[in-house]
């Protein structure tokens, strides 16, 4: 029995109900988990108490064991604290907040790198206003084989790792500024 308060009449604890769907939710989230590649795990919050139980749980192939260990990381996990699983939900979530960061940061990005491709220098000293870290040089040079690489037709090698530099002076200059929690992504 849950027991109930005698001067209001409410319950003292959640009903089995309640305990049995919050289980299935972690074990769902679990479930996400174990799917996810090394890479992806990587760009998680996971805590580092969990990471080999997932590994362990990818180790396992046979139905039923992989089912049993699955269960014992669901386990594991309603230790944790509710802020680090709905951090971990939020991060998985597509139409979460820090998705939504992400995106905009990776939009942030390449819109300079557009900047910079079609405004030439003019455009490099406003990121050299806003983003003094970044190195001037290797910049314009980048910026220069990306417009040599879109003449002759070639893979955009170049553009790619324009990108990288940008992320690269942007992120450092948020985490001087102890804004780190917009993580810019890699792009393919």
């Amino acid at each position: 029995m849950r027991g109930r308060d005698e001067d209001t009449g409410e319950f003292f604890s959640p009903s089995r109900s309640q305990n049995r769907r919050e289980a299935l939710e972690v074990l769902a989230l679990g479930e996400k988990l174990v799917s996810l590649s090394e890479a992806q795990l990587a760009k998680l919050p996971v805590p580092e108490s969990l990471l080999p139980h997932i590994r362990e749980c990818k180790r396992i192939t046979a139905h039923i064991a992989h089912k049993r260990q699955l269960a014992y990381l669901a386990k594991q996990m309603r230790r944790e604290d509710d802020e680090v699983l709905e951090a971990l939900r939020d991060a998985l979530d597509e139409n979460g907040e820090a998705a939504r960061r992400e995106v905009a940061a990776m939009h942030r990005v390449e819109n300079w790198r557009e900047r910079l491709l079609e405004g030439g220098d003019a455009a490099l000293a406003e990121l050299l206003d806003e983003y003094p870290q970044a190195d001037r040089q290797r910049l314009r040079q980048l910026v220069r084989n990306t417009l040599d690489e879109r003449k002759r037709n070639k893979p955009p090698h170049a553009f790619r790792e324009l990108y990288r530099e940008l992320r690269d002076a942007i992120l450092g200059a948020r985490e001087a500024g102890d804004d780190a929690d917009d993580a810019l992504p890699e792009q393919d």
